[in-house]
C-alpha cells in the first residue's frame, strides 16, 4: 500500500513499510474493512501522529496504547479526542496534573493538536482498533511497527524526553538510549490507577526544565 504520511517519516520509516509484517497489517485492515467491520481512526488519520510532529520537530514524546474505540474519539493522535468529543478520564486527569503543575486551566477541548504541532509527538504503540473492541488491533503487527519507530528516534535525534504513563509504556524504557535523552515514568493517568503516582508527577514542568537544559525552547502545554 502506499502509506499517506509526512515525507520526513516516510523516507525515515520507507524500510519498515515493505517488510513483510507490515504487508500483513495493510492485508488485515483491508481484509476487515471488506468484512464490513468499521476501524477507528478513520484511514486518513491512522498516521495523523506523525503528520503533525515531522521527526525533525520532536522534543518530547508521550506514548499511549490503544486508539479510543467508540465513535469519533480516536483522531490517531494517543489521549486526544476531536473537538467537541468530551474529554475521556485519562485525559481529564491529565488536565487536573497540568493544573496542579503550572497551573494551566482546565480546556474545554480534549484536542491536542496543538501539543503535537508543538513537537510534542503522540503515539500509540497500535495505531488501530475495531469499532467498541479495546485491543482488537493489539496483535495485527502495530506493536513491531511503533517498537521501530521508538527505536529510530532514540537512534536518530538527542535530548528528546519520553513520557511513559503505566506499565505498558515503561516496558518501553529498554528501546531508548538513555545516554541520549530522558525518560520520565509515572503510573498511567486512567482513574484506576492516578492517584497511585501520577497526579503529582510533574511531567510536564520538568519535561520544559530538561528541554531548558538541553537549549530546547520549552513546550507550550495549552491546547489552544
Amino acid at each position: 500500500m502506499d502509506v499517506k504520511i509526512e515525507a520526513g517519516w516516510k523516507e525515515i520509516l520507507k524500510n519498515e513499510f515493505t517488510k513483510d509484517y507490515f504487508q500483513q497489517i495493510t492485508a488485515f485492515l483491508k481484509t476487515e474493512k471488506a468484512q464490513g467491520k468499521i476501524i477507528y481512526p478513520p484511514g486518513p488519520l491512522i498516521f495523523n501522529a506523525f503528520d503533525k510532529t515531522p521527526f525533525d520537530n520532536i522534543k518530547a514524546v508521550i506514548l499511549g496504547q490503544d486508539p479510543y474505540h467508540g465513535p469519533g474519539q480516536a483522531h490517531g493522535l494517543c489521549f486526544s479526542v476531536p473537538d467537541g468529543v468530551p474529554p475521556p478520564p485519562s485525559l481529564v486527569n491529565i488536565y487536573k496534573e497540568l493544573n496542579t503543575d503550572i497551573g494551566m486551566r482546565i480546556p474545554g477541548t480534549g484536542n491536542l493538536t496543538k501539543w503535537a504541532e508543538r513537537g510534542v509527538f503522540l503515539l500509540n504503540a497500535v495505531l488501530t482498533v475495531r469499532a467498541n473492541e479495546p485491543a482488537s488491533h493489539s496483535k495485527i503487527g502495530w506493536m513491531e511497527f511503533t517498537d521501530n519507530v521508538i527505536k529510530k528516534i532514540s537512534s536518530g535525534k538527542e535530548g528528546v524526553v519520553f513520557l511513559l504513563w503505566g506499565r505498558f509504556a515503561h516496558d518501553k524504557q529498554q528501546l531508548i538510549d538513555e545516554t541520549r535523552h530522558h525518560v520520565l515514568k509515572a503510573a498511567h493517568p486512567s482513574p484506576f490507577s492516578a492517584d497511585k503516582g501520577f497526579f503529582g508527577c510533574r511531567h510536564f514542568s520538568k519535561t520544559n526544565h530538561l528541554l531548558s537544559q538541553s537549549g530546547i525552547d520549552p513546550i507550550d502545554w495549552s491546547v489552544s
